[in-house]
């Protein structure tokens, strides 16, 4: 009787996991944003599959960060501490002065 490879990758310590290379591609963006703040789409435009989303979040590599209300079917999450180390990253960049670290910035209307 043979098990299910899965079965194995989940059973594993999860300092022995490693992101597979589309959700290291997902994760490594949050390594450039404000608060580690993770995209929802590709820089082709491309929506990053939930099934991409949700295996980080399992893993412990994102965390939710906050409900969107245009679209609440899509999980905004940010880069956690051990998914900057599964990436090899340090600190997160610096947050804009007055700004908590990973607040949504809110854009100005020219008047």
């Amino acid at each position: 009787m043979s098990k299910d490879p899965d079965d194995a990758r989940r059973d594993a310590p999860t300092a022995a996991l490693r992101p597979t290379e589309p959700q290291r591609r997902y994760l490594e963006r949050g390594l450039s944003q404000p608060g580690g703040k993770l995209p929802l789409f590709y820089a082709d435009g491309r929506e990053v599959p939930p099934r991409t989303v949700q295996a980080c979040v399992a893993n412990g590599w994102a965390e939710p960060w906050f409900r969107n209300p245009v679209k609440p079917d899509w999980l905004v999450c940010r880069l956690t501490e051990r998914g900057r180390k599964v990436l090899g990253g340090t600190e997160p960049p610096a947050s804009p002065a007055g700004k908590p670290a990973g607040a949504p910035r809110r854009r100005r209307s020219k008047a």
